[in-house]
């Protein structure tokens, strides 16, 4: 008898989560997120990697500077 309560119950619980976890669709757009179409974001992440990617060269030539051995 146990064991087919729990049954129930955990079918219950199964079934009832996944009603609840669900959201409701957003609602249509009447235009493309952005305008023309391909849109590609190249400033963001192609700026930023290129200042981390200076910073560390300059980094590893000034420890080399530092450490006294030749850059060549």
């Amino acid at each position: 008898m146990k064991r087919l309560a729990f049954t129930i119950l955990f079918f219950f619980v199964v079934v009832s989560s996944q009603t609840l976890l669900a959201a409701p669709p957003p609602p249509p757009s009447v235009q493309p997120p952005c305008w023309p179409p391909p849109c590609v974001p190249i400033d963001g992440g192609i700026s930023a990697l290129i200042a981390a990617g200076a910073a560390y060269g300059a980094k590893k030539l000034y420890d080399k500077k530092k450490k006294g051995s030749n850059l060549a």
